[in-house]
């Protein structure tokens, strides 16, 4: 009887230079992620929850994991469906967000939910072109939702099956342009198991956790990949190629410190970033003197210099301004660094 013979693996080709047969990779890596993938809040199978994927989706956009972990917990409390979240008031929604940053997500995130509510009767839409129409989704976050809720065959490509991607294919173009990025994407689809076979949604969960377990992104862990022999990087810590990034543009922002009767004077902002948020308010003028609280922020290609100055109390208010009593201070939703920079003045008058 003459010997089984073996299937042939496909060709490497530019389009996919993958080493070795795409279902034993998957097979690997699922059976990896099942037994070492971290138990993480929102991490349920199967199948997860639409709003809970949402909602850690939106919350781990350039947030860490260990950062973002008490804030779903806590924001999954306060809000558990998309019926209270819709019902909640915007000023509830901001002060639960406080401290995650890019505060026109959690009004996105609102917007969604009062649009579920009242389009869907609060179910969550399953089709693709549904989910990628809610306020402030966009290809990824629909991608996320899509597979992770409902194991659609759909990437979603972040930070993590990035760099994966690049290390497995040794792509040394830069993956953070256009066509970097829609080749990755194209690969990595391929890579996906079809509707019938099902298990897309692990698989690309299984994706992202080895870019954060092992295939770091300093100190990949070679030694302890589940599926190394399918990789093609020589110098896998020279992968993803970025191109070079912009230099920080240095900002400075003098505010006012005025505080009467046990009250502090506070400022509503109304730009886009952080609309609705409060803040100690602005100095129409610069100050050379010595500061009371000063301290530093990044605000997208900047980097911001806070200071605050004594300031006198004004003969009358804007619109956009209030008094507040410090008890409730901790209640107002107030961005980050206005947020430190009061804390440490109120310390310092106590």
């Amino acid at each position: 009887m003459a010997p089984p013979i073996k299937p042939q693996r496909p060709p490497h080709s530019e389009k996919n230079p993958f080493r070795g047969d795409i279902r034993e990779f998957r097979s690997a890596l699922t059976d990896w992620f099942l037994e070492n993938g971290r138990d993480l809040p929102w991490r349920t199978f199967p199948p997860r929850d639409p709003y809970s994927v949402l909602v850690s989706e939106i919350m781990l956009q350039q947030t860490q994991v260990a950062t973002v972990i008490d804030y779903y917990e806590r924001w999954m409390e306060r809000f558990p469906d998309i019926q209270a979240l819709a019902a909640a008031p915007e000023n509830d929604v901001l002060h639960a967000w406080q401290g995650l940053g890019y505060y026109s997500r959690a009004r996105n995130l609102h917007a969604a939910a009062k649009l579920i509510a009242r389009d869907y009767g609060g179910a969550f839409p399953q089709k693709a072109e549904r989910i990628l129409a809610l306020p402030g989704v966009g290809p990824y976050t629909a991608a996320a939702v899509a597979t992770f809720a409902f194991d659609m065959p759909t990437p979603p490509v972040d930070a993590n099956i990035l760099r994966v991607a690049a290390r497995l294919l040794d792509y040394r173009k830069p993956t953070d342009s256009a066509a970097g990025l829609s080749h990755i994407r194209d690969i990595a689809q391929q890579w996906q198991p079809s509707a019938e076979e099902g298990g897309a949604g692990i698989f690309n969960e299984a994706l992202m956790e080895l870019g954060a377990l092992v295939c770091t992104p300093r100190t990949p862990l070679c030694s302890a990949c589940p599926v190394r022999i399918f990789c093609r990087a020589q110098e896998p810590e020279t992968l993803p190629i970025k191109r070079p990034r912009p230099r920080k543009v240095e900002l400075e922002e003098h505010c006012g410190w005025i505080v009467r009767d046990g009250q502090v004077l506070l400022e509503q902002q109304t730009g886009k970033r952080w609309r609705g948020l409060w803040r100690l308010p602005l100095l129409t003028e610069p100050h050379s003197g010595i500061p009371l609280a000063a301290l530093t922020y990044p605000f997208t290609h900047h980097r911001v210099s806070l200071s605050v100055f004594p300031g006198t109390t004004p003969l009358f208010l804007t619109e956009n301004q209030r008094w507040f009593p410090f008890p409730e201070l901790e209640a107002v939703p107030m961005t980050a660094p206005h947020r430190r920079a009061l804390r440490k003045l109120l310390l310092d008058k106590s």
